[in-house]
C-alpha cells in the first residue's frame, strides 16, 4: 500500500464513517428527553460512550496488528452501523444507553486508522499522513450535523437520520471491503503474533514503560480534556452572556470545523517539515493557552469568538503532531496497540474534561472555569519544553 491513491481511499473510508457519527450529535439532545432523560442522564449518555471507548480501544489496536488494520476497520465500522439502528429504533431510555455503550465499544476506527496512516507514510511526511486523518473528522463533524438537522426536520422525528447514519457506515464497510488495501503484510501480521505470543509488550503500562510513552500518552488525556472542557464551556458561556441558541453555537463549530481542514489539510505538513513537530507542537500549545486566557477575561461578543477560535485553532495543531510523535516512538510490532491506546487515553480525557470543568464553573464561574483550562494546558506546554525532539523506535 503504496503512493497517495490509497491514502486517498482510507481518507474516504474514515470520512464517510465520520458524517455517520456526526448525524446523531444534533439529535441526542432531544431525542433522550423525549424517552424520559433528564440533563444528568443526556451527560451519561455522552460519557458512556467515551468511557466503552476508553476501555476498549486498546484491545482493538492489539487486534489489528495481529490481524491487520483492515480487518478491524470493517469489524468497527459494521458495529458503528448496528449502534446507529439501534439508536433510531430506541424506544426507552435504557434503550439510549445501550446503543451509545455499544458504539462506544466499537469505536476503534480512529487508532487503527492512524495505525494504518503510520505504516503507509515515512516519517518525514508522517505529520501530514495523520493531519489527513483530521481534516476528515473535521469534514464529518460539519456535514454530519447538517445531515442530521435536515433529516430531522420540524417532525422531531429521529428514526430517519439514525437509518440513514446507519446506511452510510455500512457504505463505508462496503468501500472499505472492495477498495481499501491491507497495510500491513501478512509477514508482518506474523511476526506481529509471535512478538505479542512471546509476552511482548505485556500489559498496557508495561508498554508504555518499555517504549517510553507513558507522559506522552498522558498528554492525549490532557489534550482532550482540556479540547471538552472548551466545547463545554462555550455553548453555556454564549448562552448565558449573547442570548444564543443551538443554531448560533452550531454555526461556530461549523466554521471551526473549516478551519480545522485548513489547517491540517494544507498547513501541518509544510509547517512540521519547516520547524520540526516538537517545535510546532510547543507553538500550538501556547495558542490554545492563549485563547483560553482571554476567556478569562472576555466580557463581549468579539472576545467571546476570539476565545474560541484563537483556543480551538491551537487545539487543531496539536493531535496530528501528538499522533505523529507517538508512531515514531513506538516499534512496529506495537504500532497498533499503542495508537489504541492513545485514542483510548482520548476517549477518558473527553470524560475527566466536562466534569473538572463544571465543578470549576459551578465554584469559581466562567472565569475561574476558563482559568482552569489554562493551567491544565500549563502541564501540557511543560511537557512539550521537556522533549527536544522526536526520537524514533527501532522495527
Amino acid at each position: 500500500m503504496n503512493g497517495s491513491h490509497p491514502l486517498a481511499i482510507l481518507f474516504t473510508v474514515i470520512l464517510i464513517d465520520l458524517i455517520g457519527f456526526g448525524i446523531v450529535i444534533p439529535i441526542l439532545p432531544f431525542l433522550s428527553p423525549k424517552l424520559g432523560a433528564s440533563h444528568l442522564d443526556i451527560a451519561l449518555i455522552i460519557s458512556c460512550y467515551a468511557i466503552c471507548a476508553g476501555i476498549c480501544g486498546p484491545t482493538w489496536g492489539r487486534l489489528s496488528d495481529r490481524y491487520g488494520r483492515k480487518p478491524i476497520i470493517m469489524v468497527c465500522l459494521s458495529g458503528g452501523a448496528l449502534s446507529y439502528v439501534m439508536l433510531g429504533l430506541a424506544s426507552e431510555l435504557w434503550m439510549v444507553y445501550a446503543a451509545r455503550a455499544f458504539a462506544g465499544l466499537m469505536a476503534g476506527n480512529f487508532g487503527v486508522a492512524s495505525a494504518m496512516m503510520a505504516d503507509v507514510t515515512p516519517p518525514d511526511s508522517r505529520t501530514r499522513g495523520m493531519g489527513m486523518i483530521g481534516v476528515a473528522w473535521g469534514l464529518g463533524l460539519v456535514l454530519g450535523p447538517l445531515i442530521g438537522g435536515f433529516l430531522s426536520g420540524d417532525s422531531g422525528s429521529f428514526l430517519l437520520p439514525c437509518i440513514v447514519a446507519g446506511a452510510i457506515s455500512f457504505l463505508a464497510v462496503i468501500a472499505a471491503a472492495l477498495i481499501l488495501p491491507e497495510s500491513l503484510s501478512v509477514e508482518r501480521q506474523a511476526a506481529n503474533r509471535r512478538y505479542q505470543r512471546s509476552g511482548g509488550g505485556g500489559s498496557v503500562m508495561h508498554m508504555l514503560k518499555e517504549t517510553g510513552n507513558r507522559l506522552l500518552t498522558a498528554q492525549f488525556v490532557v489534550h482532550n480534556a482540556c479540547v471538552s472542557s472548551v466545547t463545554y464551556i462555550f455553548p453555556l458561556w454564549a448562552g448565558d452572556m449573547l442570548g444564543w441558541g443551538a443554531k448560533d453555537v452550531g454555526l461556530i463549530f461549523g466554521i471551526q470545523g473549516a478551519i480545522i481542514v485548513v489547517m491540517q489539510g494544507g498547513l501541518i505538513g509544510p509547517a512540521a517539515a519547516a520547524v520540526g513537530e516538537i517545535f510546532l507542537l510547543r507553538g500550538a500549545v501556547l495558542m490554545f493557552i492563549a485563547g483560553a486566557a482571554i476567556g478569562v477575561f472576555a466580557d463581549n461578543m468579539s472576545w467571546l469568538l476570539a476565545t474560541v477560535f484563537v483556543a480551538m485553532t491551537g487545539a487543531t495543531l496539536c493531535m496530528p503532531l501528538l499522533t505523529s510523535i507517538a508512531s515514531q516512538r513506538t516499534p512496529i510490532g506495537l504500532r497498533g496497540r499503542m495508537l489504541g491506546t492513545t485514542n483510548a487515553a482520548s476517549s477518558w480525557g473527553r470524560v475527566v474534561g466536562p466534569l473538572v470543568a463544571g465543578a470549576n464553573l459551578a465554584v469559581f464561574g466562567y472565569s475561574g472555569a476558563w482559568m482552569g483550562v489554562v493551567l491544565i494546558l500549563l502541564f501540557y506546554l511543560t511537557w512539550t519544553f521537556s522533549q527536544q525532539g522526536v526520537v524514533r523506535a527501532k522495527s
